[in-house]
This record gives structure tokens, C-alpha cells and sequence, in this order.
């Protein structure tokens, strides 16, 4: 069983959003109020839809924490949704009587939305594929999980694993990089953390991030929608988290696997990415210039992100997410309904978002959070935080003193290779 692990729980328009937490130490200081900073957030943003507004996310610490400390149990967090009071009928646990039913009914023939059973399916979401998976002839029961909604409860999760890392020295926060194919200019990036935090989009570019909420507009006045990218930065790493002898193992896969799996994205890069493919390896690979006074290993550029053969470096972990625009269209697509199968015109439509590019950075960071603290926990295990905390710093020391000399060499000697000198493998990590 891995030391770390977490689930969520919840639809959409129900009562609650749950996230339960395994295998996090005690003695770990934790609050309603430091989560709820990540969670508003998510809710920020240029180009965000109404519900922002009518939710205001806040999580409850059901379980596993003591007088504001953790216990080494399982921490339960609840997200209410306060857009419930709309949707008890349509979405109560219970079955329904006839009553219920015949009310429900009554509302659709009506012509109430949310009473109305869902048959046209929406390009772009898991409508029609998860309505045949479950056999659903009602495609609410799909659309209320498959929902972005439900990672309010992964970014709860994400705040908890930020207070843990916080505590051994690690810092992640991410940032805008591109909307609707407007990027930064690294040169242009002048804001400091906290300003492009309190900006429109969370960029550190002030005028790309001009000309990206034009393209929102833009999109915002066709009916459309727009994405983008964002960019997902952690300092404080040790060396060595992850392992290249197994491929489950590997902390880039991991984290490719965690950010892919957040509803919207669509592409993962780690440092360069696929820009990599187009530059010569002279100017991709990460020249190392030795150690310093403090005995860290330095690199003079970070090309690989932080992380090379699956195992952090020691330099800044940086990871992308290709956020795709969103599915549900103010002026929805052509579709098909899913009883009779024929085309119709317009595609189902409920209240959308017209871009959440700096909202999907805030579940980037959990995900890569989430990750992280996993990864730290099977490296440095620790029932209680000081525990964990003391093999690490013992760790570090070690880290920072050179590893003893092989046999048969007596001093340090710079080789020039040549090419019948190079041995061990010709493959790459």
C-alpha cells in the first residue's frame, strides 16, 4: 500500500464535494482557513461564469485533525455546495415516490432545465461516451461527475499537502503561461509572484496578459470559449525523489499522470517539453558546473524541469498543462440526442465559463502537490511531521558531502573522451 493517497467523492449539484486523505503524519498544523486561501483561489480568474460567485468554496475538517494539529488518521474534508437548495429534488440520494416523480415530471413538461432529463449530448464532454460506459439514458448522471466542479475537492486535498511540504521547505505555485495563443515573453515577465497572483490571470507578463483578455473577449462575444496553458513551478526539491529502475516508479510519469488526469487539460510537458525536438541536444542538456559551497549540485540551465531519469535534481520541478477550451458553448455546437441517435441542432447548454486557464493552475498545483507529497513520504516516511522532517535533514547532510571514491581512483583528473575512451551505455534516461 503507498504511504499517501487520496479520493474524492461528489457530484456537481450535490449536497457536498468530499476528499479523504490517507497516510498524512501528525503534528501537522491544519485549518479550515488555510485551506480556503487555495480554494478562492480557484474561483478567481478572468473569464470565469457566474457560479463563482454563488458558491464561494469553503472546506470543513470533518476528521483527522485535533485541536488545529493532525492525527495520523484519515482527514475527511467537505466542500458544500451551496447551489444545493436548486437541486434537492433533482438530485436527492433517496428514490423517488410517485409524487416526486410526477413533480419532477410536471417541472420538465414545464419547461424547467435542471427537471428535464439530458439526452443532447455536448462535443467535447463525457456525455455520449460515459452515458453508453453506465448504460444511462439520462446524461445528468455523467455530466455531474465528470464536471469540473468536482476538483474543489482535489485542490482541499492540494491545500493539505501544500501545508505539509511548506513545513520541509518546498514551495509550489504556478502562473498563466498562454491564453488562445497569446503567450509570455520570459523577457516581459516583470510582476513579482505576488502581483501576477493578484492580476486579472494570474501572469507575470502584464502585456501579454493584456492581449489575453482581449482573446477572451473576443471569444466571450462570439459565444465561444478559450484555452491555454499554465505553468506549474516547485523550488525546495531534494535530489532524488522518484526512481528510473521501475517504470511505475518514475516521478515524471507520476506527475504527467496527476496533471492529465485534471478534467480540462489535454497536454503535459515537464521543462522544455516538445520544444526539445526542435533544438540540437548542445543546446537542450543541462550542462552541471559542479557543487557549491554548501555542497548542491548546480546546473547552468534547467531544460529538463527539474527532474532527469524519472528522479528530482535539485533544480526547480516544472511542469505544463495544455488546457483545451471548454466543452459547454454559449452558442452550443450541432450534436445528436442519445435516445433516437439523430442529429439536432444545438447541443446541450448549462451555465459555462468562457476561460479557466488560471483556475486550471490552481488544480495544477494541487495535482502536482498531491504528487509531490506522495513521492516525499515513500523517500522519507515519517509517522509524525518531525519525523519525517529529521530523516530528511539527515538525508540533506548526506547528500551535500561527496560519496566515497571507487576503486582504483586516487584523484580527481580530467579524461578527454575520445571515441573508442567512451564506455557503459549508448541510451538515455
Amino acid at each position: 500500500m503507498p504511504p499517501f493517497r487520496f479520493l474524492t467523492a461528489g457530484e456537481s449539484h450535490g449536497q457536498t464535494l468530499g476528499t479523504i486523505l490517507e497516510g498524512v503524519p501528525a503534528g501537522l498544523s491544519l485549518t479550515a482557513d488555510q485551506i480556503a486561501v487555495d480554494l478562492a483561489r480557484r474561483q478567481r480568474g478572468y473569464g470565469r461564469g457566474g457560479r463563482q460567485q454563488i458558491e464561494q468554496d469553503r472546506a470543513e475538517i470533518v476528521a483527522g485533525v485535533r485541536h488545529g494539529r493532525t492525527l495520523g488518521s484519515p482527514i475527511l474534508l467537505l466542500v458544500r455546495n451551496r447551489d444545493w437548495e436548486n437541486w434537492t429534488r433533482i438530485m436527492q440520494v433517496e428514490p423517488l415516490t410517485e409524487a416526486e416523480a410526477a413533480e419532477l415530471a410536471a417541472a420538465a413538461e414545464g419547461g424547467d432545465k435542471r427537471s428535464t432529463p439530458v439526452t443532447r449530448v455536448r462535443p467535447g464532454h463525457a456525455d455520449l461516451a460515459g452515458a453508453i460506459k453506465y448504460g444511462f439514458g439520462d446524461v445528468r448522471n455523467v455530466l455531474e461527475r465528470a464536471s469540473a466542479r468536482e476538483t474543489a475537492a482535489r485542490v482541499a486535498a492540494g491545500a493539505v499537502a501544500r501545508a505539509f511540504l511548506r513545513e520541509l521547505g518546498i514551495e509550489v505555485w504556478s502562473f498563466t503561461a498562454e491564453v488562445g495563443g497569446v503567450a509570455v515573453d520570459p523577457d516581459r515577465c516583470t510582476r513579482t509572484r505576488e502581483e501576477a497572483e493578484a492580476s486579472p490571470l494570474r501572469c507575470p507578463d502584464p502585456e501579454a496578459e493584456e492581449r489575453m483578455v482581449a482573446r477572451i473577449d473576443e471569444a466571450r462575444s462570439n459565444g465561444d470559449t478559450v484555452g491555454g496553458v499554465f505553468e506549474v513551478v516547485a523550488h525546495g526539491l531534494p535530489v532524488g525523489l522518484g526512481s528510473y529502475v521501475h517504470w511505475d516508479r518514475r516521478l515524471d510519469g507520476a506527475l504527467a499522470a496527476a496533471v492529465m488526469s485534471i478534467n480540462i487539460v489535454k497536454g503535459v510537458e515537464l521543462g522544455l517539453g516538445f520544444e526539445q525536438t526542435r533544438r540540437f541536444g548542445s543546446q537542450v542538456h543541462d550542462v552541471i558546473e559542479g557543487r557549491d559551497a554548501d555542497g548542491r549540485w548546480i546546473h547552468r540551465t534547467n531544460n529538463a524541469g527539474g527532474l532527469t531519469g524519472g528522479v528530482t535534481n535539485g533544480q526547480p520541478l516544472v511542469v505544463r498543462g495544455a488546457v483545451k477550451p471548454i466543452s459547454t458553448l454559449a452558442r452550443p455546437l450541432p450534436s445528436a440526442d442519445l435516445i433516437s441517435g439523430k442529429p439536432v441542432e444545438k447541443a446541450h447548454y448549462e451555465r459555462s465559463d468562457i476561460s479557466v486557464v488560471p483556475a486550471a493552475g490552481i488544480v495544477g498545483e494541487a495535482m502536482v502537490l498531491l504528487t509531490l507529497m506522495g513521492s516525499v513520504l515513500e523517500k522519507f516516511g515519517g509517522d509524525l511531521l518531525d519525523e519525517t522532517r529529521d530523516n530528511l535533514t539527515r538525508y540533506a547532510a548526506r547528500s551535500a558531502t561527496p560519496p566515497p571514491s571507487p576503486p582504483g581512483v586516487k584523484e580527481e583528473r580530467e579524461v578527454a573522451l575520445t571515441g573508442s575512451d567512451m564506455v557503459g551505455s549508448g541510451g538515455d534516461d
